[in-house]
């Protein structure tokens, strides 16, 4: 067995209404004032206020930072870093999908009193560094899996994203209650599962931290997505299938934040600068050609992966292999997802110029069990096309 290393949030907490575990945590500590950092669209539906209703009963201030947009700009970020420094809040709760999480930990960084970094020397790898404030997060989408990563995702430029990737950026506490999930649009659920499959599907390919701890945890991420979209798909209120999902994105997030993404995450990435198309469904348009790209380097793990979704099925290694591309074919197939860039007013001559901004993207493709080229990304994005 290889040398690796395994990092995880240390207090994960699962299952339907477990968001009231919130207070027995929050007694742990004499906090003096939370700060909820979630997006508009959560406040104007009210999915906040039994997050709300806990604070109150514990009798503990709070402020609310709702301006959290989709794949959040660096001015909205630092903007919610100065709110937070503004009400001297001393812990923070990252309510919401990928996006709020992201924003939270970068706000337990930045606007802890004691930090003396600036958001641009926390940009990269192993640069953010504490201290930072306490820290909570609690999806309600199953798919980002950033309750369990240390990573946040900034929008640096018209269409460019950056990555922030520390230890120091893990939470305290994940809390997975299916009980915010249940309003999600059909799009959205979709979008988000699918994302969740790229991270377990990526983890187990990863070329440079590919680990037996990360490939475990993916394979069973996969086993419960694989099972549950289709029923959250077909009865949005099935609970359990919810819980599964996002216990499934949960196992993933863990995965891929020890086994890095690759070439999916890559292509992925231009497609939301350029176009703000969301990130689930930004891979979504990728992932099959960037499985068939990779076929060639890793098709063992492909056949891996079938066998492990239904024993049953029998072959060769590429027949495997094919079986498994296909099988993932009819999940975007049945997500209802738009596929095709044309059919997103996306225009032919652009795609070099998604091309160019994917071979930027080194500190994913390097985890890519196939090297790509520029060429083999612009082949892709016309693929697609």
């Amino acid at each position: 067995m290889s040398h690796f290393q395994f990092q995880t949030v240390a207090n994960i907490i699962s299952g339907l209404g477990s968001i009231q575990e919130l207070s027995n945590i929050l007694k742990q500590k004499n906090y003096k004032k939370a700060l909820i950092v979630t997006d508009a669209g959560m406040v104007q539906h009210d999915l906040h206020l039994p997050l709300l209703d806990i604070l109150k009963q514990d009798q503990l201030d709070y402020e609310i930072y709702s301006d959290v947009q989709a794949d959040p700009p660096e001015h909205i970020v630092l903007a919610a870093v100065e709110f937070a420094k503004k009400n001297q809040v001393d812990i923070v709760i990252g309510f919401g999908g990928g996006s709020s999480m992201d924003v939270a930990k970068v706000i337990a960084v930045l606007a802890d009193p004691n930090q003396s970094q600036t958001i641009q020397e926390i940009y990269g790898v192993n640069n953010a560094k504490g201290p930072r404030l306490p820290l909570i997060l609690i999806p309600t989408t199953a798919g980002t899996g950033s309750e369990v990563t240390p990573i946040s995702i900034v929008t640096t430029g018209e269409t460019t994203k950056t990555g922030i990737v520390s230890p120091v950026l893990y939470a305290d506490v994940a809390i997975l209650d299916a009980s915010f999930t249940t309003g999600l649009p059909a799009h959205i659920t979709a979008a988000t599962g699918i994302d969740a499959m790229v991270h377990a599907i990526e983890a187990y390919t990863s070329k440079i931290k590919k680990n037996v701890y990360a490939d475990m945890l993916a394979k069973q991420a996969l086993k419960l997505l694989n099972k549950n979209l289709k029923l959250v798909l077909a009865d949005g209120s099935n609970l359990e299938a919810r819980q599964n999902m996002l216990f499934g994105s949960m196992l993933a997030g863990q995965a891929f934040a020890n086994a890095p993404v690759g070439a999916v995450h890559a292509l992925a990435y231009p497609l939301g600068g350029h176009f703000h198309l969301s990130h689930g469904h930004s891979n979504a348009l990728v992932l099959l050609e960037v499985l068939k790209f990779n076929a060639s380097e890793a098709k063992s793990h492909y056949a891996e992966l079938m066998q492990w979704l239904n024993p049953y099925s029998k072959g060769s290694t590429d027949g495997l292999c094919d079986l498994f591309i296909d099988h993932i074919q009819s999940h975007l197939d049945e997500s209802g997802l738009t596929l095709k860039l044309r059919d997103l007013n996306i225009q032919e001559h652009q795609l070099e110029i998604l091309a160019n901004d994917a071979m930027l993207q080194t500190r994913l493709l390097q985890n890519n069990p196939r090297t790509v080229h520029h060429a083999d990304a612009l082949k892709i994005y016309q693929a697609i096309y």
